[in-house]
């Protein structure tokens, strides 16, 4: 029997109020995750994935308002809750390790004050010595000396900040971890720590994680599954190792051949042309159109939605439709068009 998904975001719209009228920065996104999963969500900057990380903790304010969908937690739609359902629901269930999180601690209170604000919040009968307790084995759990508590957080390198506030989204046992670019501004070797950690923690406590960001080499190795976002709409979804080394959008594809290899000789990177999307100006049919090189009449005509080509991998995108199970749509296209 099929375990039921913890998190199911079905058909998620988010709108922001502009001046020039609303725009849709998160389009129809539906996507599953599992207890346990690591589940990634990559693209570039301005896609639409931190919007999403915000309305599944429900901390998306105005300009901001979700316009349809729904978001279902254990089975439970979110979006029905009122601010006292939500104050369990925040840290209790869901928890989020916000971008550049290493200077989302306050400078002026010891680490101390930090973690019992938090404890104390949403344990009412908790005594402060009871907080500071679990503070200190929150603090050993990310391998950090409990004696530390009393330090400013300028007293702590990048890395070990990020792991506080690693330690402080772990405070309530959550089910759900959100990471927003969680190793923004670390070089790459703490990002490696980082994340073992994190995946160590995971592992030991058997909470799922929503990860974001736009560096897909690292999502690769991290993630269970990967989703793809572009200009606002999930466009391939598939677990990491087929995003790697068989991606069925061009837009996917376009984001690996935009890494340089670690080994073998070198080559000619190839960006992806143009520039992103207007969400202001979304033309009909595929959003890449305009910057895709395999595009055809029927992208500029129809939209395209999610469909399973591959077990276990989605994608949204008119070249599937032309494939056959040993023909590559990209190839079969080449040649309809006569290239």
């Amino acid at each position: 029997m099929k375990t039921p998904p913890l998190l199911s975001v079905r058909n998620l719209c988010v709108d922001y109020i502009t001046e020039s009228g609303d725009v849709r920065a998160v389009n129809s996104v539906s996507f599953d995750i599992a207890p346990g999963e690591v589940f990634g969500l990559a693209g570039e900057s301005g896609c639409g994935k931190s919007t999403i990380a915000f309305s599944v903790a429900r901390l998306h304010k105005p300009p901001a308002y979700i316009s349809g969908g729904e978001i279902l937690f254990k089975g439970e739609n979110i979006l029905h809750y009122g601010e006292e359902r939500l104050r369990s629901y925040r840290w209790q269930q869901v928890s989020v390790v916000f971008q550049s999180a290493m200077n989302a601690l306050n400078p002026v209170l010891r680490m101390e004050e930090q973690f019992c604000d938090v404890l104390l919040a949403h344990n009412p009968g908790m005594t402060r010595y009871e907080a500071i307790k679990r503070a200190q084995v929150l603090l050993e759990i990310v391998d950090i000396h409990p004696s530390r508590l009393r330090d400013y957080p300028h007293q702590f390198s990048g890395g070990m900040r990020q792991r506080l506030v690693i330690a402080i989204a772990m405070a309530l046992n959550p089910e759900l971890l959100i990471m927003d670019e969680p190793t923004t501004a670390l070089d790459v070797v703490v990002q490696r720590e980082i994340l073992q950690k994190v995946y160590a923690l995971k592992e030991q406590f058997n909470f799922s994680i929503l990860f974001i960001t736009h560096d897909l080499s690292l999502m690769v190795e991290f993630c269970d599954r990967i989703g793809i976002m572009y200009a606002g709409e999930l466009i391939e979804v598939a677990p990491s190792k087929a995003i790697l080394t068989s991606p069925l959008h061009p837009y996917t594809r376009g984001l690996g051949n935009s890494f340089p290899p670690l080994h073998g000789p070198k080559t000619v990177l190839e960006g992806i042309p143009g520039t992103p999307l207007n969400l202001l100006e979304v033309p009909v049919g595929c959003r890449f159109q305009a910057r895709c090189g395999k595009v055809h009449a029927r992208c500029r005509q129809e939209y395209t939605r999610l469909v399973e080509i591959r077990p276990g991998q989605q994608t949204a995108c008119h070249l599937h439709e032309a494939q056959d199970e040993q023909q590559d749509p990209l190839i079969y296209l080449d040649k309809a068009a006569g290239c």
